[in-house]
């Protein structure tokens, strides 16, 4: 125990070529500006306008939020490493797979919980008032959060059943709790089961309910019997959409895949996109495609 707490990790940069550092420290800073002008100013333009105060801004501002904080958990010691590496110490390792599986799985219902709004709004428009009330609206991002905090605290507990000893070499950016398991000195079975359960049962059934929503709507899209009606009710889930198809497709590519014990290039790279990428794409796709939040940004 005393061996584990005194562990110093040491996270394996991109390359060991200086000017090639220089030119990743400069676009990893970019984009973190970029992640952090956009998500902050998606999140003050949904609190000061009237018109965006609807559920599915809500959800967005939320979205927005969590963009802000996972982004924040990897890309600063990642700018850090690219001037000078430092290992990480033990509980800075705890501390980054708590707070990343906290707002991971956020996301993930984040994301569910969209597309179950866009659901209601094209099959049930109707009753979409009733159906979306803000006491559902908050029920659900409390559920969100709540159910991303008890993915980070398993992770943790997970990580506090792995033992290490001296230096540990990550072939990845950050703490990730699955290369751990081959790199301690215990058994790690209960960690990777506990992993393959989170994986299952937040990540699988998340992206369940996305997909059947997903379904339903392209039914409903495509019973429409105008061209001019179908292309306004697909225009309504576009961005999600977008959203989705991007965090998903990095998620699946990482997670459901045979892992060996070393992380190879290509995850590495699929985990900036995810991790890095994502969280500064996510308002700029809702900007550009938004017809209101274009005309909300314009009026600020």
């Amino acid at each position: 125990t005393n061996c584990t707490q005194m562990v110093k990790f040491s996270l394996m940069g991109f390359t060991d070529n200086l000017e090639l550092q220089l030119a990743l420290f400069m676009a990893f800073m970019v984009v973190y500006l970029a992640t952090l002008l956009g998500n902050l100013g998606l999140i003050i333009l949904i609190r000061t306008n009237p018109r965006l105060h609807s559920p599915m801004y809500y959800f967005l501002g939320n979205l927005a939020l969590v963009d802000l904080l996972y982004s924040t958990v990897v890309t600063p010691k990642v700018l850090a490493d690219l001037v000078t590496e430092k290992p990480l110490s033990y509980a800075g390792c705890v501390t980054q797979i708590l707070v990343f599986g906290i707002f991971l799985v956020t996301e993930c219902f984040l994301l569910a919980t969209m597309a179950y709004d866009r659901y209601t709004a094209i099959c049930h428009p109707l009753r979409y008032a009733v159906l979306m009330s803000p006491r559902l609206c908050v029920q659900l991002v409390s559920g969100s959060y709540l159910t991303g905090l008890v993915n980070g605290v398993g992770q943790t507990i997970g990580m506090f059943n792995l033992s290490f000893c001296g230096s540990v070499v990550v072939n990845l950016f950050f703490c990730d709790i699955s290369l751990l398991i081959p790199l301690s000195l215990s058994d790690g079975t209960v960690t990777a089961l506990i992993i393959t359960v989170s994986v299952f049962l937040f990540g699988v059934s998340s992206g369940l309910v996305v997909l059947v929503s997903y379904i339903a709507i392209i039914s409903a899209i495509l019973s429409i019997r105008s061209a001019e009606g179908r292309r306004k009710a697909f225009s309504t889930c576009a961005s999600h959409l977008t959203i989705v198809s991007i965090f998903y497709g990095n998620g699946l590519f990482i997670y459901l895949k045979p892992r060996l014990s070393k992380s190879r290039e290509e995850d590495k790279w699929a985990a900036v996109l995810y991790t890095v990428v994502t969280p500064m794409l996510n308002p700029l796709i809702y900007s550009l495609r938004n017809r209101e939040v274009k005309e909300a940004l314009r009026r600020l």
